[in-house]
Order: structure tokens, then C-alpha cells, then sequence
């Protein structure tokens, strides 16, 4: 069983490049054009050149962050023009601000019946008695 273990690596790597190759769009494809790539990796697979090759020099990998490979750059958060673009949203900035004063509102309304409770002399919370009358 073992001695099928090469010919078995050798034929996913083989599937895999082709199939990365076929589903790449034509703008991420280095060197040659796709027909071409298909080709070498079909016709040089059972040697690895072909898979080989197209992984290493056939297309342009991306890192991440989404730059090609070699030329990213990392950018904090605070110095990213469109992280913070997105947190300018007036839209969200609307909606954050109606959500805060309806929790202020409901705030206000809770303080204001608890305080009712307490001047009703009613418990203050569950399982609480009033405090006995003093004398």
C-alpha cells in the first residue's frame, strides 16, 4: 500500500494545479495565457514540472491582507483611509445616536419608577419588604 503513496501525491498535486488553474481569472495569470498553462501542467504533471511550475511562477498569489505577495505592506487601522472612511457613516452615525436616546428615554423611565416605589413605600425589588414604619 505504501509504494501508491507517491504516484497518489504526485496525482492530487497534479489535480490541484489544474484545477487552480482553470477556476483563476485570465488578470491573476503571470507569464503565459491560462490555454497555454493548462497545457504544461497536463502535459508535464507525471514529472511535477508542469503543477510545479504553475504554483511557483503562474499566479499571482495574494497575501491576507489582499496586496500581491512581495509588495504588502501592513497598515494600522488608525492610518487606513477606508478603515476609517467606514466610520464616518452618516448613516450609522443617525442610527447610533436614535439608539442612544432611546436608551437614555427608557433609562429616565426606570429611574423615575423606581423612585415611585420608593416613595410608595413598595419593595424595591424582588423578594425585598418594605422597611418596617418607624415609631
Amino acid at each position: 500500500m505504501l509504494r501508491y503513496l507517491p504516484f497518489l501525491l504526485i496525482l492530487a498535486l497534479w489535480i490541484y494545479a489544474f484545477i487552480d488553474c482553470v477556476n483563476t481569472p485570465e488578470s491573476q495569470i503571470r507569464g503565459l495565457p491560462k490555454v497555454i498553462w493548462v497545457l504544461i501542467i497536463l502535459l508535464f504533471g507525471e514529472v511535477l514540472v508542469g503543477p510545479v511550475a504553475w504554483l511557483v511562477a503562474g499566479k499571482v498569489r495574494e497575501t491576507a491582507g489582499g496586496a500581491p505577495r512581495g509588495r504588502a505592506t501592513w497598515v494600522a487601522p488608525d492610518d487606513n483611509p477606508e478603515f476609517l472612511n467606514s466610520l464616518k457613516s452618516e448613516k450609522a452615525d443617525a442610527e447610533d445616536e436614535a439608539r442612544l436616546k432611546d436608551w437614555e428615554a427608557d433609562l429616565r423611565r426606570r429611574e423615575e419608577e423606581l423612585r415611585r416605589r420608593d416613595d410608595d413605600g413598595t419593595p424595591n425589588g424582588p423578594g425585598q419588604t418594605p422597611p418596617p414604619p418607624k415609631d
